[in-house]
């Protein structure tokens, strides 16, 4: 009788523990991500030499660990360029001392057991109109006056997302990447369609088969496609995912990025992390509708990953309308927020947009906010 009474007792600890670790495990596996752009290379690594530049990156994925988060998406391509050694895309004039800053930050990384995704911008290729500002060993400059291109006033230099050619060239950078560097896959943000007016010429041939809407999301569907497969054929456990406008109606109206086909029909995306910039206070899309509107999206295995915007803290947001104030009201706002979307049944995990807020104040409310979103983190 004790013999069995033991062997019970012995099954209930074995499997209680099996479980707890399990539920551990789980919690690990979470993503715990946040955006490095652009941005954060023009305020650290400007005027600095190379070594200056690899203590810099060694310090950012240290305070990155130190957080607790576990994967970065790195901008590895902003205006048709790199940040990388590339035979396609010159390197970026963002960053005056030629580093190779995407193997720099996977070598530090890897030691962190952080993971790498390489962002890239696929079609801007300048954020002025000035076309002798495309150096000559950009492939843009090729396509100057072709259909490849579009010159928007007031906006840009663009690739025509409708162009086959484009298309080849896009899907050709990520190859190069993948096939150099050891990152843990692909990721685009949310600039699609640059304007109304840069396929027209191509949508002539099918004016009288689909509507213009039609034919731009199946532009940007063929890329996302061709594109997926092709990673895939590569290396089948790289990972390749979408940060789209968190508002679902602009992707469809501005930005022809069909989500809703993304999240219900396989080979297309692995995750999406739609930028929920919002508060709860927001008159048009408060942030649990949004959540809500996004996890229900969602009819396959893709991996829902909550983008949060630490930017807003502490600043009006007038775009919230009566609202517009809650970021200087409040500063526990993203810590509700993190503690609400771990509630949702397809979370994966979130990402912060982006590394400069988290690591260098930029006022109270911020301060207060990351403290409070620490301490959760910390958790896991």
């Amino acid at each position: 009788m004790k013999k069995k009474i033991f062997i019970m007792a012995v099954t209930i600890v074995g499997t209680a523990t099996f479980l707890f670790n399990k539920k551990i495990e789980i919690k690990k596996e979470e993503t715990r991500g946040v955006f490095i752009s652009y941005i954060e290379y023009t305020e650290y690594f400007q005027n600095k030499n190379e070594e200056e530049i690899e203590n810099i990156i060694k310090d950012m994925v240290n305070k990155i660990s130190n957080f607790n988060l576990n994967t970065i998406y790195l901008q590895v391509r902003m205006f048709s360029d790199s940040i990388y050694n590339s035979k396609i895309f010159p390197y970026t004039n963002l960053i005056a001392t030629k580093v190779d800053v995407l193997k720099l930050f996977i070598k530090y990384s890897k030691k962190k057991n952080i993971k790498v995704y390489a962002w890239i911008n696929p079609y801007r290729i300048s954020s002025n109109t000035d076309i002798n500002k495309i150096s000559k060993d950009n492939p843009a400059y090729k396509y100057l006056n072709t259909n490849n291109i579009g010159i928007i006033e007031n906006k840009g230099i663009y690739y025509n997302p409708a162009s086959n050619i484009v298309k080849n060239l896009i899907i050709a950078g990520v190859v190069e990447i993948i096939t150099n560097y050891d990152v843990n896959g692909i990721i685009f943000d949310d600039y699609f369609y640059p304007d109304n007016k840069i396929d027209l010429e191509n949508y002539e041939e099918y004016r009288n088969k689909m509507t213009l809407t039609e034919f731009r999301l199946n532009q940007v569907n063929e890329l996302i496609s061709k594109l997926y497969k092709t990673i895939k054929k590569v290396n089948k456990n790289l990972e390749f995912g979408i940060s789209p406008d968190g508002n679902i109606i602009n992707n469809y109206e501005i930005h022809y990025a069909d989500v809703k086909r993304w999240l219900s029909e396989d080979g297309y995306i692995d995750f999406i992390i739609p930028q929920l910039y919002y508060g709860f206070d927001h008159e048009i899309l408060p942030f649990d509708k949004a959540l809500e509107e996004w996890n229900n999206l969602i009819k396959n295995n893709t991996k829902l990953i909550v983008g949060l915007g630490l930017y807003k803290s502490g600043k009006i947001d007038e775009y919230a309308k009566s609202g517009k104030y809650e970021w200087q009201q409040k500063d526990d706002i993203l810590k509700s927020q993190l503690e609400m979307s771990s509630e949702v049944s397809s979370y994966n995990g979130f990402a912060l947009y982006r590394f400069d807020y988290i690591f260098t104040s930029k006022n109270k409310y911020l301060d207060h906010e990351i403290k409070k979103i620490k301490k959760i983190i910390k958790k896991y």
